[in-house]
């Protein structure tokens, strides 16, 4: 067999690399990414799994222990109240990574719906794009705490306190987070549909909604999962701050916002209360912030291999 023909049959034989597989490879070349990504994933199997190892009820009152440093028993110390701090850690960050995701996949929504259709219907892009410019001109955090005051104890009597203020919270931000979406996902809307493979589509019928849904979603994707990753750290942050305000979640309910709120008077005594919600905001933000990197990264298709 000529060297020709070995050539040829190697090149048959070598596998052809999948859309993942080349994501995955230039993911792993960002040392931060990867970082993230294990440090993030460490967050959430602690917060979901430690609850059933580490069993302590977080709002168990124990007021011979309270204001204890780190120990066996309580590896985090406990608060003024005697609630174990590390049970109340975990039990916090189910409740704020669950706000963040659950926010941003709103912020997402929305700011994908609004792009999509500010950059490919031309003659109610002027309109939405104004309208997204007044949300980026108001005050958001005056907005906020107004929302929050106005619709705080209607939605705790219709829903209950807790769930109450999950859904005022989720709403809130992600009603005041989809702009910045919006004009990205608008801007690739707009460079891809005046490509061939989109005038063909329109040449042979298609309906609009299924051009929008096979075409062109599909290749403004990157931006999207970007947006996504980067959205839940703000959306953490600003629950975060809601609940340091005093204006999340009620105090049997604890937040990582929130258990800073109630730690700041016992800085001095008892320090830990704010800092062990304060690390694990800060490696949450931290970790996705590297991970979002990664992602816009690994999906730029001018790095990517031809």
């Amino acid at each position: 067999m000529t060297d020709a023909a070995l050539t040829a049959t190697a090149a048959a034989q070598a596998p052809i690399d999948t859309p993942f597989a080349v994501f995955w490879r230039k993911f792993r070349a960002h040392k931060g990414g990867v970082a993230g990504l294990i440090v993030f994933v460490l967050i959430v199997l602690a917060v979901y799994l430690g609850p059933l190892i580490h069993r302590i009820d977080p709002n168990k009152i124990d007021i011979r222990a309270k204001n204890q440093g780190p120990s066996f028993a309580h590896p985090f110390g406990t608060d003024n109240l005697g609630h174990d701090m590390l049970a109340q850690v975990l039990a916090g960050g189910q409740i704020s990574l669950a706000v963040g995701i659950t926010a941003m996949l709103l912020s997402l929504f929305l700011g994908t719906f609004v792009g999509v259709l500010a950059g490919y219907f031309r003659r109610i892009d002027g309109l939405l794009m104004r309208l997204t410019d007044l949300f980026l001109a108001l005050p958001l955090l005056p907005l906020l705490l107004v929302i929050i005051m106005l619709f705080r104890d209607t939605l705790r009597a219709a829903f209950g306190p807790e769930t109450g203020i999950f859904i005022l919270i989720v709403f809130v931000i992600g009603i005041t987070s989809w702009m910045h979406t919006a004009r990205i996902v608008r801007g690739d809307v707009l460079a891809v549909k005046n490509q061939e493979f989109i005038v063909a589509a329109k040449s042979s019928g298609m309906y609009e909604h299924r051009i929008i849904l096979r075409h062109i979603l599909p290749n403004v994707l990157s931006s999207i999962m970007v947006s996504a990753t980067l959205g839940i750290a703000s959306a953490i942050i600003t629950e975060s701050a809601l609940s340091f305000l005093g204006l999340g979640f009620p105090s049997d309910f604890p937040t990582w916002g929130r258990l800073l709120f109630d730690g700041v008077n016992f800085l001095q005594l008892t320090p830990s209360r704010v800092f062990w919600p304060g690390l694990a905001i800060s490696l949450t933000v931290l970790s996705v912030n590297y991970l979002g990197d990664a992602v816009r990264d690994a999906l730029d298709p001018r790095t990517l291999s031809r």
